[in-house]
């Protein structure tokens, strides 16, 4: 049990009446009545106070949150006192969640119960646990409190926000793909497989009219064509320590993931197969899935990959690429390239350029972008602008290194790289390259 605010104040005063009855013996009557009281009242509320099991909860969750995305979680109680009790309630949310509207304080009457509704929104993907709810119930008389647990431990994840890859679905379906900034490019016929003869439209190439069909019919016939699909693409992401840096509330790799995401929803759709190899601290293996119906399998496997604190290998990289896939594939190297890294890339991108088309994707710092653009006032300003110089100057050497060797690059900042990738991608279904 424990004490109220309301218990401690009476506390004081029968205090006061002591120190009184020390001053004056007039007042050595009222104290004793008053604490005979007070210890009375103690003893009558405790009894009144429910015992363990007769308050529960059931806790009410949505079958997955999105990362930085408010999800509403509701927590039944009942309790089977015969009284209407007063109760605070404060939900085990996990440390790695934010909830608004806790602790809650509700009154149940005797036979109700009371659904308490609260939002909760994670900062971090991955595996987490809702632990039992903490229920402090008031005595009668609001003296005493004491502490239930109620509606157990409950097993929850946080995925990414792919709300971008949503939205991306339904803009395609309205043909509306321009406003997510992902274009169409002309198509290249040798990436083109026959699909099936149609009448012909205004507007169709004179180079798609079948014309043995169209003397055979008298009217004209067109040729439709898709692009060549059962083609695989490889997600390489880099989970080192270089991506754990902010930008924009959210990590780098974070950033990278949103990226995968909405290649990995594009390369379905067309009919391609995707999979998913980590390096940097991260060794984990998805053979290529193919078909919409996979994406669910994709979010499984990559919703608690996280950034570590090792170094990123891109030679142990090349090596279980090239291990573990032997089907020829668009390899997407996604990381954070830093002039160091010259050497060791080009060896491995060399490696893998073997067997596999390779697409490098790294992301430029809009932080330091920013740094560079400010106005210079003090010679630490023109000192950071000189270091910031030679940074993007030496990086900007290792993408031409890459592109001299005919290795595809992305270069983009961390909220254009989804829509610049997806462009990419398109650009290598449209040429044929793979």
């Amino acid at each position: 049990m424990r004490p109220t605010a309301l218990l401690l104040r009476l506390f004081i005063a029968w205090l006061v009446l002591a120190v009184a009855a020390c001053l004056w013996d007039s007042f050595i009557l009222v104290w004793q009545i008053g604490g005979g009281a007070l210890l009375l009242f103690l003893l009558v509320d405790a009894c009144t106070l429910p015992r363990r099991g007769r308050i529960t909860g059931q806790r009410s969750l949505p079958g997955r949150f999105a990362l930085s995305v408010g999800s509403s979680v509701t927590l039944t109680v009942t309790h089977t006192a015969g009284r209407t009790l007063t109760l605070e309630v404060f939900d085990g949310i996990p440390t790695a969640a934010e909830a608004e509207g806790l602790p809650h304080r509700v009154s149940i009457p005797a036979g109700e119960f009371a659904a308490i509704s609260y939002e909760a929104r994670f900062v971090r993907r991955g595996q987490h646990a809702f632990t039992p709810a903490h229920v402090l119930v008031h005595s009668a008389l609001g003296l005493w409190r004491r502490l239930h647990f109620i509606a157990g431990e409950s097993q929850t994840r946080a995925y990414p926000n792919y709300e971008p890859v949503v939205r991306f679905a339904m803009l395609a379906m309205a043909n509306r793909v321009e406003q997510m900034g992902i274009i169409k490019r002309r198509r290249m016929g040798a990436s083109l497989d026959f699909h099936q003869l149609r009448d012909y439209q205004d507007g169709d190439v004179l180079s798609r009219i079948d014309w043995k069909a169209t003397s055979r019919r008298s009217m004209l016939v067109s040729r439709d064509y898709e692009e060549t699909r059962n083609q695989t693409i490889l997600l390489v992401p880099d989970c080192g320590r270089r991506m754990r840096a902010l930008d924009g509330g959210l990590s780098q790799f974070d950033h990278c993931l949103n990226a995968m995401l909405l290649i990995a929803f594009i390369a379905l759709r067309q009919g391609d197969e995707v999979g998913v190899v980590g390096f940097g601290g991260v060794q984990r293996w998805l053979p290529p899935v193919k078909g919409a119906h996979s994406m669910p399998k994709l979010l499984n496997h990559l919703y608690n990959y996280e950034a570590s604190s090792e170094p990123s290998d891109f030679i142990e990289a090349a090596e279980r690429v090239m291990t573990l896939q032997k089907r020829r594939a668009l390899v997407i190297l996604l990381t954070n390239l830093r002039s160091e890294d010259g050497a060791t890339l080009v060896s491995a991108v060399g490696a893998m350029q073997k067997r596999h088309l390779v697409l490098t994707a790294t992301l430029r710092e809009q932080e330091l972008e920013q740094r560079a653009a400010a106005p210079i006032d003090h010679l630490h300003d023109a000192l950071q602008y000189g270091a910031l110089t030679h940074y993007f100057g030496e990086r900007r050497k290792l993408m031409e290194s890459l592109r001299a060797r005919r290795v595809l690059t992305v270069d983009e900042s961390a909220q254009m790289l989804p829509v610049a990738l997806a462009n990419k991608y398109l650009d290598v279904k449209a040429g044929g390259l793979l």
